[in-house]
């Protein structure tokens, strides 16, 4: 197996376990699900409507489903410093990410 198969192989494994996780979370809370995955309702409800066989067919993409939500250096290098505040990193984080918009469809 060539490099680019195993890559195209390890996108597919990420896909599928992305969606399950999205999934699970939207059932076990929807509200904080929506949050911690930057969805809208609509993408929230797309998501933890569709059947194991659309799953697998998404998954199948050689696109990566998921996507880096830490894309401003500020808010990543906030995260990534050591800090004497280490214990209010999480709450600064979640802070960070409130401010960003939620995907919606284009």
């Amino acid at each position: 197996m060539d490099r680019s198969s195993e890559t195209l192989d390890s996108i597919r494994e990420i896909n599928l376990s992305y969606i399950m996780l999205a999934q699970r979370m939207l059932r076990e809370d929807r509200a904080i699900g929506m949050f911690r995955l930057g969805l809208s309702a609509e993408l929230a409800d797309l998501l933890a409507g569709l059947s194991l066989a659309q799953i697998v067919k998404l998954a199948a993409s050689d696109q990566l489903l998921c996507f880096f939500r830490f894309n401003d250096h500020a808010m990543l290098s906030a995260l990534t410093q050591t800090t004497k505040h280490a214990a209010v990193a999480p709450t600064h984080a979640a802070i960070l990410l409130a401010g960003q918009p939620a995907e919606q469809f284009a």
